[in-house]
């Protein structure tokens, strides 16, 4: 499974590309930051982000793209860049038809870690121990991207259980609303 991930932000989008299967050793393919001038113009960092994302895209092939689901902050102007960011990352890949994954940044620390808690530095440790690299990606988005890749590829198959069984589920489950009269 080749992901993608993305730690969404105007100024810095973090973008890692990582490939592997749970339970085996992983291997990173790339790894990086899309940067856009604070100074600019909204639109104009916007479609630097896309063109960005676009590259990673056209590079590396990923199978799924994971992004960082938006929590809410205190700076509501952070959340907005960050989120229009985020939409950003997962409209490039809808257009390529490639599923998007959301997860929320303490369900990427408690993987990578073992806690929800964890600060960057922990997880930027945690990512270079299980990619085998030599240093911790700089600066921390990019390590945060990675971290993203490999939360996804950890708990995707789990996932993808659940989702079969919930379908499988509703498709032989009776139909109770129907028929029944008082």
């Amino acid at each position: 499974m080749r992901v993608l991930g993305v730690d969404p932000g105007l100024t810095r989008c973090g973008v890692g590309v990582v490939e592997g299967v749970a339970g085996r050793p992983l291997t990173m393919l790339g790894v990086g930051v899309v940067r856009t001038p604070a100074g600019a113009e909204l639109g104009q960092r916007l479609v630097a982000v896309e063109q960005g994302i676009e590259q990673w895209l056209d590079e590396h092939r990923p199978e799924y793209v994971a992004v960082e689901r938006v929590f809410s902050q205190h700076n509501v102007r952070t959340v907005m860049g960050t989120a229009q960011a985020s939409a950003v990352a997962m409209l490039c890949a809808a257009r390529r038809g490639i599923p998007v994954a959301l997860h929320t940044p303490s369900e990427v620390k408690a993987a990578v870690t073992g806690s929800g808690r964890a600060d960057k530095a922990q997880v930027g440790a945690m990512v270079t121990r299980l990619l085998r690299l030599g240093a911790p990606p700089k600066p921390a988005d990019a390590a945060d991207a990675l971290a993203l890749a490999i939360c996804h590829i950890w708990r995707a198959p789990a996932q993808n259980r659940l989702q079969q069984a919930v379908a499988l589920h509703a498709a032989t489950a009776p139909n109770t609303s129907k028929g029944r009269t008082a």
